[in-house]
């Protein structure tokens, strides 16, 4: 079983780690989501809230825009999966992490879910 965390602002992944305040939480099992994919709305943007949350919640993969190094090291250190420098809309950038094909440093096109890497 695998609990994927995104970072999202309103339909897209946020865009900044430390400015992220909408998390969406995924539970896949043989690629498939497990019931309806739970949001947290956090108070106000923290870095090691966060992280709190990532490992209150038994998170094995993070999908996010830019992250520091620290953090992107800290979460390595709690072998957590982290898929950094992701721009795209949450739906398809969640579909490709269920699938097991998304890359790090990639923008990911909605219409016909083409891909570029940076």
């Amino acid at each position: 079983m695998r609990k994927i965390l995104i970072t999202t602002q309103q339909d897209f992944v946020a865009p900044r780690f430390d400015l992220a305040t909408e998390l969406l939480i995924a539970i896949v099992k043989d690629g498939e989501i497990i019931d309806k994919p739970k949001t947290i709305i956090m108070e106000r943007p923290s870095e090691e809230e966060l992280c709190q949350i990532i490992i209150g919640e038994h998170v094995t993969e993070i999908v996010c825009g830019g992250l520091d190094e620290v953090h992107y090291n800290f979460l390595l250190w709690k072998k957590i999966k982290v898929f950094d420098s992701i721009i795209g809309d949450w739906e398809t950038v969640l579909t490709r992490s269920i699938d097991q094909t998304i890359e790090s440093h990639t923008v990911i096109f909605p219409k016909n879910d083409k891909q570029l890497s940076l």
